[in-house]
């Protein structure tokens, strides 16, 4: 650990490091944005298009599919090269692709378009957060992925919100249009602020087939997560997709023993800091999705209400999972990460109760607003068990399954609550709503007991060193 003292120079006192947590912040807020904005999208997509239902849900997942899938390959690819380098493109290709997509005319121009965002923001997001944990430490860390998380958890629900007025005004291609403008500012600064950071491995090779393995083991788990609702969970194609993706994490399991170079040390994975963080990121993704999903189902096929007031009305659980992160990112310092999971759950599990046992919009706007803030929480919790044991030059690999873990919650969250939920989003009956939201809060009740045995007790601070400065 005493390593070379080059480190701490180039990495704890930039004077830069606020502005620059900002501006990734904001790159990593259009790539959280990019999932929800769309979904409200979709029936104006759809109906200028002339898509089908099942096309219409490519559009969606083909960038989950990618985002999730080629986490790891960008998070590993920013230690290899460098973060600054992974950041800019994975910002310049998504920005282009943005573009592409809003220009798309046909399904396969669009679905293409939402491929390569996806690839872009595999790219950037792992790398951008692998730049926040080498930046800062100590308690100046945790403030920052507090900020981070919030960032995440607000994003979602803020994308009702956004693509509500951006489709009920100038049209569903300013859904894409607006990362365009942003992208190109944040390009611009980032190019002037980021660091030059030098490589963790000089010598290292980016392990392509290994890359190829993992995309394809994450991509086939997602797609199957994604279908499991209208397939059913025990139906010969679920079954057989999930059984595809077990061997092709085998076979990468295996590889990772025999190359020169792989594509990540799967000890890491042994380590109990990165198994209880990455138990975290799932937990609070599924639940943070489940909810957004069930909700918004709620308030705009049952009740009937347009997708610019679900939107306003989902505006309070941007608004406190924004809080209960940057609450979380303050005390996790003094008390620890298992405290603060266990609570922020806790929180959750009684939010979510209450749509679960009383009916009506106001219920659902109150109880997922309340317990999103539990959630924002447990995001930071997450991150900063993760990051607790991570050295300087895995903190891509890092980024990257941590970031891989929050889409497999989001594909999870929607796949589990769509098939309880079944009966209700297809009909008329709110049965199924108030036992989706009953299963989530059971969910986040058993992960607070859970979060007790799994997350690690905190050590007296390691960022001593930083706190002298």
């Amino acid at each position: 650990m005493s390593g070379p003292t080059k480190e701490p120079e180039s990495t704890a006192v930039d004077p830069r490091r606020w502005r620059m947590l900002g501006l990734l912040a904001i790159a990593q807020f259009m790539l959280i944005l990019d999932v929800t904005v769309v979904a409200i999208a979709l029936p104006h997509i759809g109906t200028d298009l002339g898509l089908e239902r099942d096309t219409l849900t490519w559009v969606v997942s083909a960038y989950t599919l990618m985002f999730g899938g080629l986490m790891l390959l960008g998070g590993r690819a920013a230690d290899l090269f460098g973060s600054r380098k992974v950041v800019l493109a994975g910002l310049l290709v998504f920005t282009a692709a943005s573009l592409a997509t809003g220009l798309a005319n046909s399904a396969e121009l669009l679905i293409g378009g939402r491929i390569a965002q996806g690839i872009g923001a595999a790219m950037l997001s792992p790398a951008a957060l692998s730049v926040v944990t080498k930046t800062f430490d100590g308690d100046e860390r945790n403030k920052a992925l507090g900020i981070w998380s919030a960032i995440g958890g607000g994003g979602s629900a803020i994308g009702v919100l956004l693509g509500g007025v951006l489709t009920a005004g100038p049209g569903w291609q300013w859904v894409f249009y607006v990362n365009v403008p942003i992208g190109v500012v944040v390009f611009a600064i980032l190019l002037k602020t980021l660091p030059v950071d030098r490589p963790a491995e000089s010598q290292g090779r980016l392990d392509v087939p290994g890359a190829i393995l993992v995309t394809a083991g994450t991509g086939t788990a997602i797609y199957a997560l994604i279908n499991a609702g209208d397939r059913g969970w025990l139906s010969a194609a679920t079954l057989a997709t999930l059984a595809g993706a077990v061997v092709l994490y085998a076979v990468f399991a295996w590889l990772q023993t025999v190359v020169r170079s792989p594509l990540m040390n799967l000890r890491i994975l042994t380590r109990r800091p990165v198994a209880a963080g990455t138990f975290l990121i799932l937990v609070a993704t599924a639940l943070m999705i489940a909810v957004f999903f069930l909700g918004s189902f709620y308030l705009q096929h049952y009740k009937g209400y347009g997708a610019l007031l679900t939107g306003l009305l989902f505006l309070p659980v941007a608004v406190l999972t924004i809080i209960g992160a940057q609450v979380a990112g303050q005390v996790i310092g003094k008390v620890g990460a298992r405290p603060v999971a266990m609570i922020g759950l806790t929180i959750a599990a009684l939010g979510i109760a209450v749509p679960a046992i009383w009916e009506g919009a106001a219920m659902v706007v109150i109880g997922t607003s309340f317990g999103a803030g539990g959630i924002g929480a447990a995001f930071v919790a997450a991150s900063t068990t993760t990051f607790a044991q991570i050295d300087y030059t895995e903190a891509g690999l890092a980024s990257g399954i941590l970031s891989t873990f929050h889409e497999f919650g989001a594909a999870l969250g929607v796949a589990i609550v769509s098939s309880i939920a079944a009966a209700s989003l297809a009909g008329t009956v709110t049965t199924g709503f108030s036992r989706g939201f009953t299963f989530a809060a059971v969910t986040a009740a058993v992960a607070a007991v859970l979060a007790l045995v799994v997350v690690p007790v905190a050590k007296p601070s390691t960022g001593a060193a930083h706190a002298a400065h």
